[in-house]
């Protein structure tokens, strides 16, 4: 087979700080790590939002007996919030033992992740093409766009930026495989593509990637009767003049071969969305309505390729969702049909003398393609979390462009550095603005509906951090507007139940959590449904109806403090009622030890004490009522509690 040689032509070094190319590349990977840990320094004060972190972190109680073979099992076999993705499950109990609920080590590892991801595409990109500065340039856009804060700034995110390392290892060992072609090498890249699909279905693409990369840098694609792909030099004079290929010395290989090459990988991407598939489906994550709408579903495909390209340009009006349309103006789909019709076509064109023009833009396609909005996944019409992979091909079709048309005018390196660092400033400012709207709820969910329309989720969200902050009042406003957006809401109805239970209208809460039950898909909604209509039982004395309810919720795999507790006393009631031993004692014991091991308190142990006395179960009941001293302030008090829960 023919073989490509490697022929870069090297110019002189400058000397001074650089004195070689090793040193010169340190001191830009600490640059790097510089400007991203002060851009991003400011979300280690953020605390944890209402949106998934509770799920992942705050109130998931799988992560609380750490890194142990309970924990690791529940992580490789869960399907909880609609994805299998063990390794994000195992880093979230990794930092939950470190840190528990401090928030700031949580975000921490998020930002140092980011910063791995970073410093992995600058060493990769300048690898694989020789060009140190548009390498460089390519990773600071990618360190400081406000589009990626979503993924750095939220803690249920992790999944993101943990994916990302392993896809950007993937491709660094693809490139270390290339060098020397075996299957141990071949291996590693299976591997570590395989953590990136447990780290988040996002990865699924990188086969199709790595074919990209084939056509270049690599140069190892070979078409028959067609011309392979050439790159004009660089005149810059900082700059190593390289061909793209010119870190490598490959065999060029038909498509064919190497498509067959990716076969391994391609199966673990088939394998991989099969699972997510069958956990989103199961998890309640697929939007059946969007399914009656596939017309719709296809222009906001169209519409939204468009508008990522929008907000990587001009990344105003960022919101932590926006609202899936209900109907878009035919002359915006057809415009962006348009647009991206005449992309494809213009890069196509170009292909064979500035190839990165294609493998910028198709890396780009390719890689949002999954999270693009085909099947309906959530109710977001886009993310711009989903932007953090597919962004990286603008960037480099950006860059080489810009850096192409420069040597051609002769532009200098001066005037050329001093645009892109006030690119970077100005991108900086916005995303150090945008951080700060993840300071909180109340910040998060009041820009959200600031800057979108028809937001029910924000409405909702907003309603529950202005509970949090005691003020009830001004929530129900938002819960109604919620409602009112999206009838069919089972959040929204849920949400009206709750205000209505704690505001003592009971016959008005079971009704809005029966809608729920009607509504929902999502296990966790559902269990909540039937856990609350369990408490509103239980305050209305029906034990044997509040049962049957706190059953039917802890069947779904939740666990509820409050419905461990009154199952105790219900227990407790049916023991102390009809004297038939120790049986319903033990039982009430059983739940009361539950309770406190989700919610340990003074009075859950106080009655777990009790329970364990009645039951004949003495050391255990004192062992029991030492931990209720520790934990009371007062322990008259905490008995007075203790003996009004009982009374109930």
């Amino acid at each position: 087979m023919p073989v490509v040689a490697a022929t870069p032509a090297a110019l002189r070094d400058p000397g001074g700080l650089f004195r070689s190319r090793a040193q010169r590349k340190l001191v830009l990977c600490l640059l790097l790590v510089a400007v991203t840990l002060s851009l991003y320094n400011p979300v280690a004060r953020n605390g944890f939002v209402n949106y998934d972190d509770d799920r992942y972190v705050t109130d998931n109680p799988h992560l609380r007996s750490g890194i142990g073979l309970n924990t690791i099992s529940w992580a490789f076999t869960s399907l909880d919030q609609a994805n299998w993705h063990p390794l994000t499950w195992l880093s979230h109990a990794l930092d939950y033992r470190i840190f528990r609920l401090g928030p700031a080590g949580h975000h921490d590892t998020s930002i140092l992740l980011h910063v791995a991801n970073t410093l992995l595409l600058f060493l990769i990109l300048q690898s694989f093409t020789g060009y140190t500065g548009r390498s460089l340039m390519v990773a600071v856009l990618f360190a400081v766009h406000p589009m990626n804060v979503e993924s750095v700034a939220w803690v249920a995110e992790r999944k993101n930026v943990l994916c990302m390392f392993f896809f950007l290892l993937t491709v660094a060992a693809y490139g270390w495989y290339l060098r020397r072609p075996g299957v141990a090498r071949y291996a590693l890249v299976t591997i570590l593509f395989a953590m990136g699909l447990m780290s988040k279905p996002m990865a699924v693409t990188l086969p199709l990637v790595l074919l990209l990369l084939d056509y270049w840098p690599f140069r190892r694609m070979r078409f028959s009767g067609m011309v392979e792909p050439r790159v004009e030099a660089s005149s810059a004079p900082n700059e190593r003049i390289a061909h793209s290929h010119a870190r490598f010395c490959v065999e060029t290989r038909p498509v064919g071969k190497l498509f067959l090459e990716k076969i391994p990988l391609l199966l673990l991407s088939v394998a991989s969305a099969t699972i997510t598939m069958i956990a989103q489906r199961a998890g309640g994550a697929v939007l059946t309505s969007a399914a009656h709408a596939p017309w719709l579903r296809l222009e906001n495909v169209v519409v939204c390729y468009v508008r990522y390209i929008e907000k990587a340009i001009w990344p105003a009006h960022l919101a932590v969702l926006y609202p899936y349309p209900q109907v878009l103006p035919a002359w915006q789909a057809g415009a962006s049909a348009m647009f991206l019709v005449s992309a494809t076509w213009a890069v196509l064109k170009y292909r064979v003398r500035r190839p990165y023009l294609l493998i910028g833009w198709l890396w780009y396609l390719l890689t949002m393609f999954p999270m693009i909005g085909l099947i309906q996944v959530g109710n977001q019409a886009m993310a711009d979390r989903y932007a953090y992979l597919p962004f990286i091909g603008l960037f480099i079709l950006t860059v080489w462009a810009i850096a192409e048309w420069a040597a051609r005018r002769q532009v200098s390196i001066r005037s050329l550095t001093i645009a892109g660092v006030a690119i970077v400033f100005a991108l900086a400012a916005v995303t150090r603005i945008q951080i700060r709207y993840w300071h909180d709820d109340l910040s998060l969910w009041s820009h959200a509906l600031a800057v979108t329309k028809n937001n029910y989720v924000a409405e909702n969200n907003l309603a529950h951090a202005l509970i949090k902050q005691g003020r009830p009042d001004e929530a129900i406003v938002h819960f109604r507007a919620a409602s009112d957006l999206e009838p069919d809401d089972p959040v929204s109805e849920l949400n009206l139940g709750i205000y209505a239970q704690e505001h003592g209208d009971l016959q008005q809460a079971v009704t809005r959590y029966d809608l729920v039950l009607q509504l929902a898909t999502d296990t966790d909604l559902r269990a909540t449904a039937y856990a609350n209509l369990g408490t509103v039982d239980f305050t209305l004395h029906d034990f044997d109806r509040a049962q049957r309810h706190f059953d039917a919720a802890m069947q779904l795999k939740r666990v509820f403090p409050i419905a461990l507790l009154d199952m105790g006393l219900i227990a407790q009631k049916a023991a102390a009622k009809a004297a038939r031993g120790n049986n319903d004692w033990n039982r009430a014991a059983n739940y009361f030890e539950q309770y406190v091991s989700a919610d340990p308190t003074d009075v859950g142990y106080l009655l777990l004490a009790n329970a364990l006395q009645q039951s004949n179960r003495e050391s255990e009941a004192r062992l029991a009522y030492q931990r209720a001293l520790e934990l009371s302030n007062d322990i008259d008090q905490t008995r007075q509690r203790a003996a009004h829960l009982t009374r109930q």
